[in-house]
């Protein structure tokens, strides 16, 4: 079964006041670098969703071999970005729906997220009891993750159907820490996150 991964990255950072994917993180390095690292240490196949915008960015991440969707609707929210993003999935039996502000998400819990996956379930990774991201959604949740709109994320089709909803234990407080404003980086190292200097 190929399960492959759908990094939504084409958020304007507006809480965070600059490109945030940009921002260095304790280590030197920037945000989006070490996203990318740890997701290409799982060796699962990805797309990257930008947005029409982001053209030296673009190139940046296709020059590290990660291939790139260029979003037209990413201006209208994040689950416009999934929903364009879902519609251009390669023949994949799941898709890990991935945020590409959450570089602390092990490698190893990408590959447990989509090795626990089949096409007719959703897999949550759940650290300390709570749900996180990563979430894999088999195959034939990819038409209904294609028709989301807004800034609605995927969210309301997990709990839509929650009978197909599988929670899977990880040891990897990553799964919880986005970065929205700047001072969620020192908080997230404060608490115990790597550096990741490479």
């Amino acid at each position: 079964m190929t399960v492959g991964v759908l990094v939504l990255a084409a958020g304007r950072s507006r809480r965070f006041g600059a490109d945030k994917r940009l921002a260095l993180l304790p280590g030197g390095r920037a945000l989006i670098d070490v996203f990318l690292d740890e997701l290409r240490r799982s060796g699962l196949p990805a797309l990257v969703c930008l947005d029409t915008e982001d053209r030296e960015l673009a190139a940046s991440v296709t020059e590290r071999g990660f291939p790139v969707y260029r979003c037209r609707t990413a201006s209208a929210g994040m689950g416009a970005t999934l929903a364009e993003g879902a519609s251009q999935l390669p023949d994949w039996d799941g898709v890990l729906i991935a945020l590409a502000d959450m570089p602390w998400v092990t490698a190893d819990t990408y590959r447990a997220v989509a090795d626990s996956l089949s096409p007719g379930l959703i897999c949550v990774p759940t650290c300390n009891g709570r749900r996180g991201h990563p979430v894999g959604f088999g195959r034939c949740f990819f038409q209904p993750l294609a028709e989301l709109g807004g800034d609605v994320g995927a969210r309301e089709l997990v709990q839509r159907h929650a009978d197909r909803v599988v929670a899977l234990a990880v040891a990897d407080a990553g799964i919880h820490r986005d970065i929205d404003r700047p001072e969620d980086i020192e908080r997230s190292i404060a608490t115990g996150m790597p550096g990741r200097d490479g």
